[in-house]
This record gives structure tokens, C-alpha cells and sequence, in this order.
């Protein structure tokens, strides 16, 4: 269908969407991106944070953790390290993780650090919300 575009949200444990969709917003680590049908081939780092997904059934949306998003004439495939519905997150285990994140963040230098502080960032964002 040239008027939607072809999604697909993998994690390493299964495939958690995977449909035609009328855009699909996601946090890059170089900054949001949103992804409409037609888009122009392109690769993208994924960063900590949501993805937003419009249907014509509905919203919805995912927690997602690093990996890799990559558009094609045949639509978007975003590979996450860890992706989980929203409505599944559970907080309580994110703040142990952000205190972790938060803790660890002092030994790390150039793009490890670079990275961990958008993991807390991407983390702080979602509890707050």
C-alpha cells in the first residue's frame, strides 16, 4: 500500500508489532525521527525512550532500549536490544535501573558516556511521564 507504511518492532526475544502503520515516531540518538510512508532509505541508532506508533486502529506505544532503525522502499524495521509495550513497563524497575545507570555513569568516558547518559535521560523522561 503506497499510503501506509510497512512496521516492524523486534526485540531479541520476539517480534512485538509488525503491520502497516501511518507513521511511527522514534527517539534516534541523534535526535526524534519520524517515519511516514515514502520515506527516504536510511539507518538509524535508536536511543532509551518511546515509540510511537499511528494506526487506523489506534495509537500505541513502546518503551525501547538501544539498537538499530532501518528504512527501506519496503517500509521500517526497528531491531531493539529491548523493546516492551508501554503498558506493560514496569516503573518500579526502571528506577533500578536509572539508579544503577546513574551510579555506573562516573567511570565511563567519551561515547560510553555518551550513550549512558542518554539511557538515563531516555529513562528519567519515562518515569516522569
Amino acid at each position: 500500500m503506497a499510503d501506509k507504511l510497512h512496521f516492524s518492532l523486534v526485540s531479541p526475544e520476539r517480534e512485538l508489532f509488525s503491520g502497516d502503520v501511518d507513521q511511527v515516531d522514534l527517539p534516534g540518538t541523534e535526535g526524534d525521527l519520524g517515519i511516514f510512508p515514502n520515506h527516504s532509505p536510511l539507518m538509524a541508532a535508536i536511543r532509551t525512550g518511546a515509540l510511537r506508533v499511528y494506526g487506523t486502529e489506534g495509537d500505541s506505544v513502546y518503551f525501547v532500549q538501544s539498537g538499530f532503525a532501518d528504512v527501506t522502499p519496503d517500509g521500517l524495521t526497528v531491531l531493539a536490544e529491548r523493546a516492551v509495550a508501554m503498558s506493560d513497563l514496569d516503573k518500579e524497575q526502571l528506577k533500578v535501573e536509572l539508579q544503577a545507570a546513574n551510579e555506573a555513569i562516573g567511570s565511563l568516558e567519551g561515547d560510553a558516556a555518551l550513550l549512558a547518559q542518554q539511557n538515563i535521560d531516555g529513562l528519567t523522561a519515562l518515569i516522569a511521564g
